[in-house]
């Protein structure tokens, strides 16, 4: 970070869809970009989250659900789309309605610009990057999870003589032929990583709690109720619950074919990793070449960190988007905003709010 400061009325943090649907409605409201607002994304290039995702991964909602605001899809409905198609989608949006987006900037704290201990949030905030920091009168948080895997810590990792990744660094299951994987996770992710590597060679599937599958595909109506009940529990300043523990694990072909395989039996979590491979408490060792961690995200926030947005309970507790302990400070991208189908109302919540806060 430098010594310069640029002044501006709101800053959104992300370029995703979260960052792209605020600046939209920002736009709609009067907001002049660069002058106004500005975007700084972390990631070298446009397409949030999307460009990043393993090969077979698809956006399962019907596109008429999950357009972004004010762009429709141009392709014709032949199945959902992949991981590039909504990347480049999301490009095209940015690129349509003018989106200031500054990239590749990274984003290292938020703070108050007159801090005082003790004081109410109040004043500019200070958004502090490598090259500058910017001075502004609002926040827009779009960060997502992508850039924030988790991975449990259990005792033996450290000497594990195979190969450990996180599904973020996973592409196909090609690279894992002839040997044995196990992965670990019960949401629809390592369901489907397993089906799909189960295919090309061995695998255990390892989850903390019984999978829980299911077969029919959501509603409107069902997806509607999920994005209420994780409101529900944000409103309260609890902390997030898995994605899974809402909506279950879709039985897509592929998980069904691997189940039809016998390749779905989930064990339960083990307790160490060896040197080479997994043994659970009843002494039973399994031997691994590689364990493939589908154990999910977490919000990318530590650059909020100084701000103390959590509250006793653990979570962050939202006014719709608004952070309950600073108003100065929205958040997209986080809990029942966290998908295509539910960030359209919430961003434009969002910019109306900052919008009336600076008049």
């Amino acid at each position: 970070m430098t010594g310069d400061v640029t002044d501006v009325d709101t800053v959104i943090i992300g370029g995703g869809q979260a960052g792209l649907s605020a600046a939209y409605f920002l736009a709609r409201r009067g907001s002049v970009p660069w002058r106004d607002h500005v975007v700084l994304d972390a990631s070298p290039a446009p397409g949030g989250a999307w460009q990043h995702v393993w090969r077979s991964v698809r956006l399962v909602s019907p596109p008429a659900y999950t357009r972004l605001p004010g762009l429709p899809w141009s392709r014709p409905f032949q199945g959902p789309p992949s991981g590039p198609e909504v990347a480049a989608y999301l490009a095209e949006y940015e690129k349509r309605f003018a989106v200031p987006v500054l990239r590749p900037v990274r984003v290292r704290r938020v703070h108050d610009a007159e801090a005082a201990p003790g004081a109410k949030p109040h004043g500019a905030l200070l958004v502090d990057t490598d090259e500058r920091t910017w001075r502004a009168r609002a926040v827009i948080n779009a960060t997502g999870t992508w850039d924030r895997p988790f991975v449990p810590v259990v005792p033996g990792m450290a000497e594990f003589g195979g190969r450990m990744l996180h599904a973020a660094d996973y592409d196909a299951p090609e690279e894992f032929t002839g040997a044995h994987v196990v992965v670990v996770g019960g949401g629809n992710s390592g369901a489907q990583i397993c089906a799909e590597v189960s295919a090309v060679t061995d695998t255990t599937w390892v989850t903390r709690r019984p999978p829980q599958l299911r077969d029919a595909s959501f509603s409107e109506a069902e997806l509607v109720a999920v994005t209420d009940q994780v409101a529900q529990r944000v409103a309260r300043g609890l902390p997030l619950r898995s994605v899974v523990s809402y909506t279950g694990i879709a039985r897509t072909p592929a998980v069904r074919a691997a189940e039809e395989r016998g390749a779905l039996t989930a064990r339960p979590m083990f307790q160490r990793v060896t040197p080479d491979g997994v043994t659970w408490a009843d002494g039973t060792r399994l031997r691994a070449d590689v364990i493939l961690w589908a154990t999910g995200f977490r919000p990318a926030l530590t650059h909020l960190a100084p701000l103390r947005l959590r509250g006793p309970l653990g979570g962050i507790r939202l006014v719709g988007t608004r952070a309950d302990h600073d108003p100065r400070v929205h958040l997209l991208g986080y809990g029942p905003s966290a998908s295509m189908i539910s960030v359209h109302r919430a961003a434009a919540r969002a910019a109306r709010e900052v919008r009336a806060g600076l008049s």
